[in-house]
């Protein structure tokens, strides 16, 4: 883009008062502004060039402003679009976003809220490191994956639709959502996260919804649910695979009508909420095997996300394992050690299945076992380094006549060992949940600490 269109906006508008309108406030905020009647006008400007910032009606005679977002794109990528329209819906708005709008505004606007957007926006279109650095959420990295991610994820926080994020085990998937809710218009109120796999069943209801005195035994006062907690801000639902299917009808129903009704109460109560899932493993596929409500998988993948795995952002290592090493160091009041080029090649080399969270893991272990100012390949020892987990658990010798009880005993065992006791991988290998695998180990009487 030439320097002449620096700072020039684009503002399409069948209206002549609006359109004059908002191109004097513009050019007094420092922009200059061209200005075009309807789609087929401002199709031929972007065809004689691209510009930073453009602002469109949605709705106009000959065409409609999707049109405008779709060529503006097309010119430049880096372009912000705001999108105005006096016939807002969530369906339309949904839409936008999907298409690359970063902001999508409902007339009558003021022209302070137009601006707010812009300042916002610029930031988001041409430079998400920038705005990351705003942020009290750091998301490290900045290998193209991880920056395209993140810019989808920025585009998402403009609008207000619910959004389902699939993504590995360690990836940061409750990062991203606490990134989504700060760049979002609801940073301002709460952040609430709910792990529904941590939660057990008979509890998670009350959790979600909250309960009136007296709904069950123990309830010897009201109690709020996390939707309620959350009003006006972003619920965080991770692990939603994890939802027992006798509670999805309620949060299907919470979701479409944007009513919650406590537990022993007759009463809704209207929400504004913003929901956020998240979930490591495919929920399409647990809809396939009947274990998830293909109408509640609907309903959350309204803006479908996703997080690289480390795997395919090697090029991010260095940062993470440089960042990793000085927060130990510092919480264990020492100096930071220098990462000598040689050991964080060997960390580029390996293929980091459990991600970012395996990552610092193994940097906190290296820096607890050792006591030095400078780490080297030395340090990859097998002492210290973790094992690459087996593709598939050890055969198992059985002989014939052993119960079905007993051999899911030992298969549990067996590939609780292979995993060192991780119950999320455990999990993964066995094609089961989480939940699954904790009321196995608690049927079987497997020790509970063991297998963390």
């Amino acid at each position: 883009m030439n320097d002449a269109r620096a700072r020039t906006v684009l503002v399409v508008d069948d209206e002549p008062a609006m359109r004059m309108a908002l191109a004097a406030n513009l050019q007094r905020s420092g922009w200059q502004v061209e200005t075009a009647e309807g789609v087929s006008k401002a199709l031929e400007k972007l065809h004689g060039g691209s510009f930073p910032l453009v602002v469109t009606d949605v709705r106009m005679p000959d065409g409609d402003g999707l049109q405008v977002m779709r060529s503006a794109r097309l010119s430049s990528p880096e372009t912000a679009v705001i999108l105005l329209t006096a016939y807002g819906t969530v369906p339309e708005a949904v839409s936008a976003m999907r298409g690359g709008a970063l902001d999508y505004l409902t007339k009558p606007i003021s022209f302070e809220q137009l601006q707010s957007a812009i300042d916002r926006l610029m930031i988001k279109a041409k430079l998400p490191a920038m705005a990351r650095e705003q942020s009290s959420v750091k998301i490290l990295g900045s290998s193209p994956a991880l920056l395209n991610a993140l810019q989808r994820a920025a585009n998402a926080a403009a609008a207000n639709a619910d959004v389902l994020v699939e993504a590995e085990s360690g990836t940061g998937k409750e990062l991203l959502a606490r990134y989504i809710h700060e760049q979002s218009r609801r940073h301002h109120r709460p952040f609430v996260a709910v792990n529904c796999a941590a939660l057990p069943e008979h509890l998670l209801e009350s959790e979600l919804f909250g309960h009136v005195k007296g709904a069950f035994t123990g309830a010897a006062a009201a109690k709020p649910g996390k939707f309620e907690v959350a009003e006006g801000g972003t619920l965080l639902l991770d692990e939603i695979g994890e939802l027992p299917l006798l509670l999805q009808p309620k949060l299907l129903r919470v979701l479409q009508e944007r009513e919650c009704e406590r537990l022993g109460d007759t009463r809704p109560r209207r929400i504004d909420v913003r929901v956020i899932a998240t979930t490591n493993v495919s929920l399409l596929r647990m809809v396939e095997e009947g274990k998830f409500r293909p109408d509640l998988y609907y309903r959350l993948n309204v803006i479908p996300l996703s997080l690289p795995p480390l795997r395919d952002r090697l090029e991010d290592i260095p940062e993470l394992a440089q960042h990793f090493a000085a927060t130990f160091a510092t919480h264990a009041q020492r100096p930071a050690p220098k990462l000598l080029p040689e050991f964080v090649t060997e960390l580029q080399r390996r293929s980091w299945p459990g991600n970012v969270r395996e990552l610092s893991n193994f940097l906190r272990r290296v820096l607890t076992l050792s006591n030095c100012d400078e780490i080297g390949v030395e340090h990859l020892s097998a002492e210290i380094i973790t094992p690459q987990l087996p593709a598939t658990p050890a055969k198992l010798t059985v002989r014939p006549g052993t119960g079905i009880r007993e051999l899911e005993k030992r298969l549990l065992e067996s590939t609780l060992e292979a995993t060192r006791g991780n119950r999320t991988h455990a999990a993964e290998m066995l094609g089961i949940s989480l939940r699954t695998i904790r009321n196995k180990i608690r049927e079987y009487g497997l020790p509970p600490r063991r297998y963390a």
